[in-house]
């Protein structure tokens, strides 16, 4: 190759990097833990949002603001889908792109949904994948202009879930692992729950979400440690909450059950419930009282790095 085309396919290649810096990177190198090869392959429809479902290879999305005007936090995003699919740009890279106008990095989680057949266990991986984001996440901090203690977990629904789960049922790292991102801790600094499925039990629960993780008859004991309102610890990380009260799909009552849990134990928490938004409402374009949740979850998160960084 002509030296001259060479370094100029070199330093475009530089500059879409620094003026994109979004990229995609698999959670698992080789042998992704609780799965099986089958026949199902992954589906992908845009009819409106993009849905994604037989998720086969768990990955993030990773969008990163300019290092100048990046604060050091970061945001791993759950989109919903209620177990069965995930939302991917409604409830993923729509939201990436907010936090990234703001300094903040968005990291999509495209992760594995439990009723997949290539599930060993099906509850197991969503879980195992998002922990996963979380030591990856950390093991890349420098790289990525990111403070290791500034890093999130945000979930909408289903995804609200998931984030929750995290938030209650991490650990801090294996130090004896060989694979260096298993050392890491999985614990998110904060959490942001959007109109999040929170218990399983009965009369709030969303039975959707429940039977697509669990399964149609599940074990008492695996109800009780998914109903995460029943699973705050006193180092369950500061939240923010957003829920509409006339929520019919999954009622707004649990939100309200996990912001008293967290009351409970004294942890810092700020919801905000709005009268009217139903289910789903991801950035509420069009409904200039709604939409207002994005400012108030960014000054929280303002709030949150100022507290962090002592200033």
């Amino acid at each position: 190759m002509n030296k001259k085309i060479f370094f100029l396919v070199v330093a475009l290649s530089s500059l879409q990097f620094c003026l994109a810096q979004s990229f995609t990177l698999s959670l698992w190198n080789k042998n992704i833990p609780n799965f099986q090869k089958t026949n199902e392959v992954e589906i992908s429809d845009t009819s409106d949002f993009i849905r994604i479902r037989n998720v086969q290879n768990p990955e993030i999305s990773v969008f990163l603001p300019s290092k100048r005007n990046a604060n050091g936090q970061a945001v791993v995003i759950c989109p919903g889908g209620g177990y069965g699919y995930i939302v991917y740009d409604g409830e993923g890279t729509d939201i990436a792109k907010l936090l990234n106008d703001n300094g903040i990095a968005g990291i999509v989680l495209k992760y594995r949904l439990p009723i997949s057949k290539s599930n060993i266990v099906g509850y197991k991986s969503p879980l195992l994948d998002v922990q996963r984001a979380m030591r990856l996440i950390r093991y890349h901090t420098s790289e990525w202009n990111i403070d290791k203690d500034k890093i999130g977990v945000m979930g909408f629904s289903a995804g609200g879930h998931l984030a929750s789960t995290l938030g209650t049922h991490f650990d801090y790292g294996d130090k004896n692992s060989n694979d260096p991102v298993e050392t890491e801790s999985c614990k998110p600094d904060f959490m942001i729950l959007m109109y999040p499925v929170i218990t399983f039990t009965q009369p709030f629960m969303h039975k959707g979400s429940r039977d697509a993780l669990l399964g149609t008859s599940p074990d008492s004991s695996l109800i009780k440690y998914f109903s995460n309102e029943l699973q705050v610890k006193k180092d369950t990380p500061p939240t923010f909450i957003v829920h509409a009260s006339d929520d019919k799909a999954v009622p707004v009552e649990n939100s309200l059950v996990f912001c008293k849990a967290l009351v409970d134990k004294n942890i810092p928490v700020e919801m905000h419930i709005y009268p009217e938004g139903g289910h789903g409402f991801t950035l509420a374009i069009g409904n200039d009282h709604l939409n207002s949740w994005t400012q108030r979850c960014l000054d929280w998160l303002k709030w949150l790095n100022e507290e962090t960084t002592g200033k």
